[in-house]
């Protein structure tokens, strides 16, 4: 799939770890990057092929291992959550 190059350089600076093609593949993951380690600059951008309801979705069912407690905070605040959810973690496996 062709992406716009103003969305892939946000991804490519993001997920700085991955090709912007492959970020932007899995729209609620790059959000959630996004969410939490993007300028506001750059989420102004997504916005432009993004709508609010994406990002809500995001809220709604996160990825783990992403957010930070100040970006999950921030984003829950912004879209009317009175009360902001317990922050998403990562489970490491109990092997006993």
């Amino acid at each position: 799939m062709s992406y716009p190059q103003e969305l892939q350089a946000v991804a490519k600076r993001v997920l700085w770890f991955e090709q912007p093609e492959e970020a932007l593949a899995y729209p609620s993951r790059f959000l959630a990057y996004l969410m939490t380690y993007g300028t506001w600059e750059e989420v102004l951008t997504a916005k432009k092929y993004y709508g609010d309801r994406d990002f809500e979705a995001v809220l709604e069912d996160p990825p783990t291992g992403i957010f930070d407690v100040r970006s999950w905070t921030y984003w829950n605040h912004l879209y009317g959550r009175s009360t902001v959810p317990t922050l998403p973690l990562r489970r490491i496996p109990d092997d006993h």
